[in-house]
């Protein structure tokens, strides 16, 4: 007599039901009678060991005579790239069947319409080898200015058999301070032995403090708190030793508002010049082809960019000129 049981296992919390087949069950499957050879059963998800697939390692077979040995050893490919998942539906087992000499009509499939097959195997994506990266560069910084990384290209994820044992990750400088980067190794073992690494790289972004105009401001003017606020500020380069805010010194040219102050636009503060009434001061006309001196006498005191009264010492005519930053004096014409 053929029979068969559905067992129910419980195995740590999650129950297992399967056919436990009689002594001819498994030769013998479904009856002659109904015209079934073969019962395939598709579970929708299956996980495996091996590479190579079988029809018996994805599903449940039954079936009468030869039929069941011969459905089980049927080959379904390879899965030969690690991560890989196959999914095989139901057209697909009955073509493979088919080859096999196994007709369509004398096959019955149940469970789901397609089996996801899997590879039993341990993934080690970007994030965990960023991660133990990132920790290993947080407590070995490689200089000493403060700082934040910017990773520059993820990893790729490494896929290994699900039964490699002691798995650890150890991480190590391999590059540093070229041009603000650094390279984390990450070799990946098992009892002891290297069976993969990662290179992991790290642009590194200084924190560091910059002067930005708040203005518009002239050349020559005093750069003050007024017109320039201090701003924190992501750089490639560290900090300059001893930086100081530019107040104090004075716009190389004119500056725009909301414009980083770089070195090449402050000069230092000159002496103020101021001429003095009855001071003798020199008459300057500059053009184009053209330069012009005499010398005159101040009738007034003035500074910079202000106005005063000359009187030209060869003619006595009195003029207005205008008091330049060399100390000349240019007549208003």
């Amino acid at each position: 007599m053929n029979r068969s049981v559905l067992a129910v296992v419980t195995m740590g919390g999650v129950v297992l039901s399967a056919f436990v087949c009689g002594p001819t069950v498994c030769g013998a499957g479904p009856g002659p009678t109904d015209g079934v050879l073969l019962q395939v059963h598709l579970p929708r998800e299956v996980t495996v060991r091996d590479s190579q697939l079988r029809l018996g390692q994805v599903s449940a077979v039954r079936g009468v005579g030869p039929w069941a040995t011969t459905a089980s050893n049927i080959g379904l490919g390879r899965l030969s790239v690690p991560g890989q998942k196959l999914v095989l539906d139901r057209p697909t087992v009955l073509s493979r069947l088919a080859s096999h000499g196994i007709p369509s009509e004398k096959v019955r499939l149940t469970g789901a319409e397609a089996v996801v097959v899997r590879r039993d195997q341990e993934v080690i994506d970007d994030v965990q080898f960023i991660e133990m990266a990132e920790s290993f560069l947080k407590r070995n910084p490689p200089v000493r200015s403060p700082h934040h990384r910017v990773v520059v290209s993820r990893p790729k994820e490494m896929v290994l058999p699900r039964q490699v044992a002691n798995l650890q990750l150890v991480p190590r400088l391999v590059r540093a301070g070229a041009r603000g980067y650094v390279t984390v190794h990450v070799d990946v073992m098992a009892d002891d032995q290297v069976i993969g690494a990662r290179d992991i790289p790290f642009r590194l972004k200084y924190r560091c403090r910059k002067a930005v105009t708040t203005r518009e401001i002239a050349e020559g003017v005093v750069f003050t708190p007024e017109n320039v606020k201090i701003e924190e500020a992501s750089s490639d380069r560290p900090e300059p030793a001893g930086w100081r805010p530019p107040y104090g010194l004075v716009a190389a040219r004119s500056l725009p508002a909301n414009v980083d102050i770089r070195s090449d636009m402050v000069g230092s503060a000159e002496p103020a010049v101021v001429i003095r009434r009855n001071e003798t001061v020199v008459i300057r006309i500059d053009r184009p082809g053209l330069v012009v001196t005499a010398v005159g006498l101040a009738l007034q005191q003035a500074e910079v960019g202000q106005y005063v009264k000359v009187r030209n010492t060869d003619s006595h005519r009195v003029i207005v000129c205008r008091v330049n930053r060399d100390g000349t004096v240019e007549p208003v014409l």
